[in-house]
């Protein structure tokens, strides 16, 4: 059965405006599922997931990105053990849904 678990999260950066934070979950592992008030970016530099978002089903691979769009909820599911880098503003609100 998989399960949804909050990613393990590591702050990379904080700047006066911007953050710049690691996420990571393993092979198997649904994010839950949310939106945010701001536009962010997900970078990914290991392994791959699959993110919902929108209707539509993407794979992520190593160094491939995309932009989160304010306001759309989203749901990421880790194919493999992934690692992504997540730049956001630093006034970024979540919220999340069962």
């Amino acid at each position: 059965m998989e399960k949804t678990v909050i990613p393990t999260v590591t702050e990379l950066a904080i700047g006066t405006k911007y953050a710049a934070k690691q996420m990571a979950a393993k092979a198997g592992e649904w994010m839950p599922s949310h939106h945010a008030n701001l536009e962010s970016v997900l970078f990914i530099f290991e392994g791959k997931c699959l993110m919902k978002m929108d209707g539509e089903e993407i794979i992520l691979k190593p160094g491939q990105a995309i932009v989160i769009p304010p306001m759309v909820k989203h749901q990421i599911k880790a194919v493999t053990d992934y690692k992504g880098i997540h730049f956001m503003s630093k006034d970024i609100k979540f919220e999340f849904f069962k």
